[in-house]
């Protein structure tokens, strides 16, 4: 509290501090449900819905972040990149996810090789037919390599879903740590940009808090040289702390702006300000 009875501007600050802390979670929290949800998202509807909820949320994340008090056009989008990254690389790892939450770890012979038609320089990659030890068939299409890993009577263990939509595939193929890895990296990128969106708009705020500050004491101060009586020897004195933004040389500058001058030397603790002075403070 400051002398006049008026909240200090540390004081007035936690508030409006504490306001954009909770603001940038509930944001951050938004952008890990809208990840979340896109990615259920693209596994139920097509590429036509998915694009202007994909634009709705640029638009919902910019005003979001123009609340924090920081630029929000170019952050949204870095945001919703990384969003969009996160949902792609999760949804590779959706149907090795889906297989290894249903699916059952079989024994099987290969019984049938094919290889994919030449097609200009793309990857031929290899399929094979998958039977049980009892002769019937794995449920799903073909197991799918890129190169040729196995031989016509080879057996092999693989992960076969039991509803039959799915490929089956090896206990490696179907790993999903790396997409889910690197889905989390794109998700933590999207945080850390609200994050930083948060405290430059913090760093804004303080500035024109300050600048606001500054532009204050400079009116009191020249509010003071024009109502203060001078003394018998005709100086104006005032308090330095109570100008704290203020240095001796911008008190000169404002002092001469009124018609008076500074005194450099003698003031014990005040600044003295006359018409004439024995050294000025320089002004410039």
């Amino acid at each position: 509290m400051s002398t006049d009875g008026k909240p200090t501007q540390h004081a007035q600050g936690k508030p409006e501090t504490r306001h954009r802390t909770w603001l940038a979670i509930a944001i951050g929290c938004y952008v890990l449900a809208a990840i979340a949800g896109m990615y259920l998202v693209a596994g139920s509807f097509d590429l036509g819905l998915q694009v202007p909820l994909w634009i709705a949320h640029t638009g919902l994340l910019i005003l979001l972040i123009r609340r924090l008090g920081a630029p929000g056009t170019y952050a949204a989008l870095f945001i919703v990149g990384a969003s969009v990254m996160s949902v792609g690389v999760a949804g590779m790892a959706r149907e090795d996810l889906t297989l290894q939450q249903r699916g059952n770890e079989v024994t099987a012979t290969v019984s049938k090789e094919r290889r994919d038609p030449g097609q200009g320089r793309k990857n031929r990659d290899y399929h094979y037919t998958l039977q049980r030890q009892d002769g019937t068939p794995v449920p799903g299409p073909d197991l799918t390599t890129p190169s040729d890993l196995y031989e016509v009577g080879q057996t092999v263990t693989v992960i076969a879903d039991p509803e039959g939509e799915l490929a089956p595939r090896t206990p490696g193929q179907a790993d999903a740590t790396g997409e889910l890895l690197g889905a989390s990296a794109f998700a933590l990128a999207a945080l850390a940009s609200v994050g930083w969106m948060a405290r430059r708009g913090s760093a804004t705020a303080q500035r024109g808090s300050s600048a606001a500050t500054l532009h204050e004491q400079e009116q009191q101060l020249r509010e003071a040289l024009g109502t203060y009586p001078a003394d018998r020897r005709g100086y104006i004195k005032v308090h330095p702390g109570d100008y704290p933004d203020l240095s001796h040389h911008q008190a000169a500058r404002i002092a001469w702006e009124a018609g008076l001058r500074a005194e450099a030397s003698g003031n014990r603790g005040s600044w003295r300000f006359a018409e004439t002075v024995v050294e000025e403070v320089p002004h410039d």
